[in-house]
């Protein structure tokens, strides 16, 4: 399901959505972005597998073009309101990403992570069959 107010651009790279996954209310999704199966994605959260180049200081940014790295959030995330992912970022299978947070780097399967720059907080432990904390 796609909510509304939600933007959803394939102009750079394409945007892959599983299945049962919901994207929420006024959502920006930039490709390249691959988001799997039963996925939530909140509201107002922007993800953008796209960049603009701003090398030489001669020309307007707008002149020189972008470059892409895909964005993979990968089954069964919740991703929580007003965050942002950023081009390259890996969201592994299971993980929780709090309200705000600014995804600059992978996150691994099973995590929680939360802030700026996003960092995991906890990790679920398969052995102790629990979330235990990282910091």
């Amino acid at each position: 399901m796609i909510e509304d107010f939600t933007t959803v651009n394939n102009g750079v790279g394409d945007v892959v959505i599983g299945e049962n996954s919901l994207i929420g209310l006024g959502n920006v999704i930039i490709g390249p972005v691959k988001i799997g199966n039963n996925v939530i994605l909140a509201q107002n959260i922007v993800a953008s597998g796209l960049n603009h180049n701003y090398d030489d200081v001669t020309q307007p940014i707008h002149q020189q073009g972008v470059n892409v790295a895909p964005i993979v959030i990968e089954d069964d995330c919740w991703i929580g309101a007003n965050t942002v992912v950023t081009a390259g970022v890996t969201i592994g299978k299971h993980s929780v990403v709090a309200a705000g947070a600014v995804v600059t780097k992978s996150i691994p399967p099973f995590s929680v992570a939360v802030g700026n720059p996003a960092r995991v907080i906890k990790r679920y432990d398969e052995t102790q069959k629990e979330w235990i904390k990282t910091y």
